[in-house]
């Protein structure tokens, strides 16, 4: 095991923590934790719902307050953490915010921005591109939103 695989893991449990949260409140259980220099930067939950919002996703709230605690809207070296692939109005939001890497857990075959539909990280047409690793804790961050959707049934 490397040490960027074990903070993977621990960062990837904290945007589940996130997650957990979103499920308990009635949202989509998706989390995200923004880190830069091994410090929390940003972390939220989808909010959609509580704030009537179609942009609160999790990984646009997470880049928010990390812009807001580094006092820039650039956020080079930044890794966000995420547990569902992000959707392309995310994937726009990451390259756009110069986040250096993405990791997240389970892919999104509908929606998804960065794999699964699209390869917007990596396009090499836009000013950026993001490192990716995916499949951090897939299992668990499946689950979860599966559990989800089967209560909603």
């Amino acid at each position: 095991m490397t040490k960027e695989y074990d903070e993977d893991i621990y960062f990837m449990g904290l945007a589940l923590k996130e997650a957990e949260t979103a499920f308990r409140e009635g949202e989509v259980p998706v989390g995200a934790v923004l880190v830069r220099e091994g410090n929390i930067i940003g972390s939220a939950h989808n909010l959609r719902e509580y704030t009537r919002d179609p942009s609160a996703h999790a990984e646009i709230l997470a880049l928010r307050a990390g812009t807001k605690n580094a006092d820039s809207w650039r956020l080079s070296g930044a890794t966000l953490y995420v547990t569902k692939e992000p959707c392309i109005m995310c994937a726009g939001a990451i390259v756009n915010a110069r986040i250096a890497r993405l990791v997240y857990g389970c892919r999104d075959p509908k929606a998804g921005g960065v794999d699964s539909l699209y390869r917007i990280l990596g396009d090499a047409r836009l000013n950026h591109q993001t490192d990716v690793t995916s499949g951090v804790c897939e299992d668990e961050c499946a689950l979860l939103l599966k559990s989800f959707f089967q209560e909603r049934r």
